[in-house]
């Protein structure tokens, strides 16, 4: 681990002055039927967003997983494309179903059963849909490679509104209190953080400070008052919560395309420099960084009650880091990169790897429970619900070099005793 330093905060002015523009809109702070996750343990309501809550920790201390786990079903089609970056996970709705999209720029919701309820689809399938969904208040909102976001209804798939924001969109939504907050890429390169409306899909902020496409999945942090997120340009953003004034960047050597974690005051996050960070959030200054064999696009999940860090990278290693220090606690190597994030679910740590394998490992010592092997890439985070696995993969290498081999799909695992 490299010693800690007070690495060189951007701050607001000087930041400006190479061509951030921030807006000057107000937020509405109040919307009939909002919800708050925030701080809340696992439930229907937290397990409907990317990593379980604003704070993106992608920590379920009440999940079960299987045993000895069998596929129960598989949904093909759902990944079709080469596109590297890692693919959109499934995720719960309150009733028990999941709504998963794919690179074909189709969003489907699909029964424990396996039946298809309904898809819907974006108005431009080049690279699809990447990100992964939120849902609240019976909406699906989404963004896509076609720039826009989406919402849909949850009841039917039918499109309640889409908002053109820019050229690209490969990150996931948050929501809070009426607003999403989702990161915007566009082709100059340059980018944005929006706020749109949730019911109407206006744009209510914005701001033009990050650059080279941000990718990164932003999380709110009620507690510090700060909203954070990753960008291209290798610099960690932070602005006020929920007033939105920005307040610092934390430069890193290379981009920072996973999504951000917050804990006890901290931002803890990957870059492609091969490190993993842990940033004050009051004011970016740097806490701890380790090196690892290469870039890391994983984002981590961060256990609060073990203080422990969670997190894969390209050099195919699942860490666990203590979350003061940095340090060590155990490393499990894959035969693949990991790109996607791992999922704490009660015991065991869920993550996937370029060697077409979803592992489970003990979460205290990272020993495999077991592997279940797809036809492509994992690359997407596990979800459980109800004692149940969901994940996806890419399609098949001979698909991808234009053969008959499978195309990407949707998962689920059970225990293999039951059935």
């Amino acid at each position: 681990m490299r010693t800690p330093s007070r690495r060189a905060v951007l701050g607001a002015i000087g930041l400006a002055a190479t061509g951030g523009v921030a807006g000057c809109l107000d937020v509405p702070r109040s919307t009939p039927g909002r919800i708050d996750d925030d701080g809340l343990p696992a439930s229907a309501v937290a397990t409907t967003t990317f990593r379980g809550g604003l704070r993106r920790r992608g920590v379920y201390p009440d999940a079960t997983v299987p045993d000895e786990p069998r596929v129960a079903w598989t949904i093909r089609d759902v990944n079709t494309g080469d596109h590297t970056a890692a693919k959109a996970s499934p995720v719960a709705t309150p009733d028990g179903d999941v709504v998963v999209p794919g690179d074909t720029g189709e969003v489907r919701r699909v029964t424990p059963g396996g039946d298809v309820v309904w898809t819907a689809a974006v108005e431009e399938a080049a690279r699809g849909i990447h990100g992964t969904p939120t849902v609240v208040n019976g909406t699906v909102y989404v963004g896509a490679y076609d720039g826009a976001l989406y919402a849909f209804d949850l009841d039917t798939g039918e499109r309640f509104w889409r908002r053109k924001l820019g050229d690209a969109i490969g990150s996931s939504p948050g929501y809070h209190d009426g607003v999403v907050y989702i990161a915007v890429e566009y082709y100059a390169p340059s980018g944005a953080m929006f706020g749109v409306d949730a019911v109407t899909g206006e744009v209510v902020w914005e701001d033009r400070r990050p650059t080279d496409h941000p990718h990164s999945t932003c999380a709110i942090d009620r507690d510090a008052g700060r909203l954070v997120v990753g960008s291209n340009d290798g610099r960690l953003y932070a602005w006020t919560y929920p007033d939105l004034t920005f307040a610092w960047a934390f430069e890193t050597g290379d981009a920072i395309k996973g999504p951000v974690a917050t804990h006890d005051g901290s931002a803890v996050f990957g870059s492609w420099d091969d490190h993993v960070y842990r940033v004050a959030l009051d004011d970016g200054v740097e806490e701890w960084a380790v090196e690892t064999g290469g870039m890391v696009m994983s984002g981590p999940a961060v256990e609060a009650a073990t203080d422990t860090v969670y997190v894969g990278g390209h050099d195919s290693r699942l860490r666990a880091l203590d979350a003061a220090t940095g340090d060590a606690r155990w490393t499990f190597d894959t035969d693949g990169w990991i790109t996607g994030c791992p999922t704490v679910a009660g015991d065991a740590v869920l993550v996937g790897s370029y060697d077409r394998r979803c592992y489970a490992l003990e979460k205290r010592t990272g020993e495999e429970r077991w592997a279940v092997e797809g036809v492509g890439d994992v690359t997407s985070a596990p979800t459980v619900l109800d004692g149940a696995v969901y994940f996806t993969d890419r399609a098949s290498a001979a698909h991808l070099d234009g053969g008959d081999g499978p195309t990407g799909g949707l998962y689920k695992l059970v225990e293999a005793q039951d059935g």
